[in-house]
């Protein structure tokens, strides 16, 4: 049975953007991520080893995060590749990068992209 797991709202700070005050300085970035998995077997034994642990998937996006990129969707393209290498099993994969308080010249909450593979 397929089940749609959602990691959401985890937060970094981290270096990417095409200017180089922002990847000197730094900014927020929030990330929201679902993938599709087969729990079936995690389902009935309660077992996490049945499942995909939430704490690896988290820390395979920290890395990505990490790593200085001029375009968000750069980011998240690296995310989903390591995410589909280290997890072969799941699927459907969906990340929104958004990027807090973007120096775009005027007030805007975040800027963001969406990539699913």
């Amino acid at each position: 049975m397929k089940t749609t797991i959602s990691l959401n709202g985890m937060r970094f700070y981290a270096h990417h953007g095409c200017f180089e005050a922002e990847r000197v300085v730094g900014t927020q970035f929030r990330v929201n991520l679902s993938f599709d998995a087969d729990t079936s077997r995690a389902q009935q034994s309660d077992d996490i080893a049945d499942t995909i642990s939430y704490l690896d998937v988290y820390q395979a996006v920290k890395t990505q995060m990490q790593q200085p990129s001029n375009l968000l969707e750069h980011v998240a393209q690296r995310i989903i590749t390591a995410l589909a290498q280290q997890f072969p099993t799941i699927s459907n994969i969906t990340i929104d990068i958004h990027k807090l308080n973007p120096a775009l010249g005027g007030e805007v909450g975040s800027a963001s992209v969406t990539l699913r593979n």
